[in-house]
């Protein structure tokens, strides 16, 4: 069905006195409350701060001067809008903020003491910056992280959010945002004049409330305190006259770019003149950067594998021991460039590992939108005592580190696919070739985001695909450490 939206020349009768200008009051009342908390964090972040280098310190700066830091330092904040509302942690732009604005306050604070004679002053004036930055930051990671740890544990309690569009984007979204409650927008509808129908097992039960011209009734309503316009096609004017209409009624608004598959982390806004533009630089995997990072893998998975060799030594007798059958499982599988070779497992099943079919067929069909064929009995039947413990823990997946020594994989890349389904998803799943363009991996953006075994294929494919074109050492070394826990509270992959 067709995602756009239409617009309205005017307001509907009656709503105009009443909302335009006026923020709801759901909306007020939640970016108030985040402001004055944010504001005492900092507030108290400073005071320590100051008392510390005053502690820290021979020559402190005057009391006065110091308290004109502070002051400065959090109009600097509020006029870079580090207070304004935020769905995730703050943003690199806001990160930097934190960092040079007490930096320069600071410098010229320092300046004015040397010039009046207080010859400490510089000294003084690094220590209470490197103070200012450190609790600062960490205070606002802190609150932060502990604020989406209540909202992924406890009862929805985000910000009410219309999506505008309720085609295949708004329903992405809208799924993202109820599977993600940290985020803090609890999508409660959507508005389009032209939504998507179906009998799709994967759209939510969220009611469409009306079309774009009925933007303001519903905000009066519903008391909506967050839009977020996620539709394709609809002409620029359309999308410029729902963000100023928002404006105009106070509540905040985002807008899903065009061409947002493109647009990661490593994208920024340039201004030719008024006008601005989005340079692109997504990571080369031809690069030198990748060449050094699949030599560094080889050396690492070496070392691993020598250090772990009387653990792999013991789970070889006992997966001999387990069943008849050989020790290795192995499986064709793909990676860069489509090259195809022998993946390695310790077997965990009875019986020749593939006498008796796929136990993931049904979720193969379902991802090409075919109907369910007759099922084979499911392969966990034959699941020894010792390959369920070695696939509850994810041990029977270390012999792929052979792999990685071998050049096959990586430690860190998309989860290789099997052959057979490779040539089935890559003509039927959007962007499903362009996970090929790295080596794959033993663990992987997705799947330490919860994409493992039987889950979306096209999340899976979205994320592998960000990781691609975002990758970077610390991406890298975020994933190594979200490999733990992913291991300690998810099912064994595929």
């Amino acid at each position: 069905m067709s995602e756009q939206v239409a617009t309205s020349e005017r307001l509907p009768a009656g709503l105009e006195l009443r909302t335009v200008g006026r923020p709801t009051t759901a909306a007020r009342r939640s970016s108030n409350a985040r402001t004055l908390a944010l504001v005492g964090i900092d507030a108290v972040a400073m005071l320590l701060a100051v008392l510390g280098a005053h502690a820290w310190s021979t020559q402190p700066l005057r009391d006065g001067i110091a308290a004109v830091v502070v002051l400065a330092t959090m109009a600097a904040f509020a006029t870079a809008g580090c207070y304004r509302p935020r769905a995730t942690l703050p943003s690199r732009e806001e990160r930097r903020t934190l960092l040079v604005a007490p930096a320069l306050i600071v410098m010229f604070a320092a300046a004015f003491e040397l010039a009046t004679t207080h010859p400490g002053a510089g000294d003084a004036g690094v220590r209470l910056w490197l103070l200012m930055a450190t609790l600062v930051g960490t205070g606002r990671l802190g609150v932060a992280g502990a604020e989406a740890l209540v909202r992924r544990t406890s009862t929805p309690t985000g910000r009410a959010t219309l999506i505008v569009g309720a085609g295949h984007v708004g329903q992405t979204l809208a799924q993202r945002l109820v599977a993600e409650p940290q985020y803090g927008l609890q999508p409660i509808g959507f508005l389009d004049k032209e939504p998507l129908t179906g009998d799709d097992e994967t759209l939510l039960d969220l009611p469409v409330l009306g079309a774009s011209w009925h933007l303001e009734e519903v905000i009066a309503e519903h008391d909506v305190q967050h839009v977020i316009v996620a539709f394709s096609t609809a002409p620029p004017s359309v999308v410029l006259d729902i963000v100023r209409r928002c404006w105009r009624l106070g509540v905040g608004v985002m807008v899903v770019p065009r061409l947002f598959e493109v647009e990661g982390r490593r994208a920024r806004v340039e201004h030719l003149g008024a006008l601005p533009v989005v340079a692109l630089n997504p990571s080369d995997p031809r690069s030198w950067q990748f060449t050094i990072k699949y030599a560094i893998d080889r050396i690492i998975a070496s070392f691993v594998l020598l250090a772990l060799s009387p653990v792999l030594a013991v789970l070889a007798v006992g997966t001999k021991l387990s069943s008849p059958g050989p020790i290795f499982f192995r499986q064709r599988r793909v990676g860069l460039d489509g090259h195809a070779f022998d993946m390695l497992k310790f077997r965990t099943m009875s019986g020749s590992p593939d006498s008796r079919g796929e136990n993931d067929a049904a979720w193969a069909m379902a991802t090409l939108g075919l109907a369910e064929g007759g099922t084979e009995a499911a392969p966990e039947d034959r699941r020894t005592r010792f390959g369920t413990f070695l696939r509850r823990t994810s041990m029977d997946e270390l012999p792929q580190l052979w792999n990685v020594v071998r050049g096959d994989m990586s430690i860190i890349g998309p989860r290789p696919e099997r052959s057979h389904y490779v040539e089935q998803f890559q003509d039927a799943i959007y962007r499903y070739p362009d996970r090929h363009r790295v080596k794959s991996g033993l663990t992987g953006w997705a799947q330490v985001n919860g994409l493992r075994g039987e889950t979306s294929l096209q999340d899976r494919i979205e994320w592998d695909n960000f990781y691609i074109e975002n990758w970077s050492p610390l991406l890298d070394l975020k994933i190594v450490l979200k490999t733990i826990p992913a291991l300690l509270f998810a099912r064994g992959d595929r």
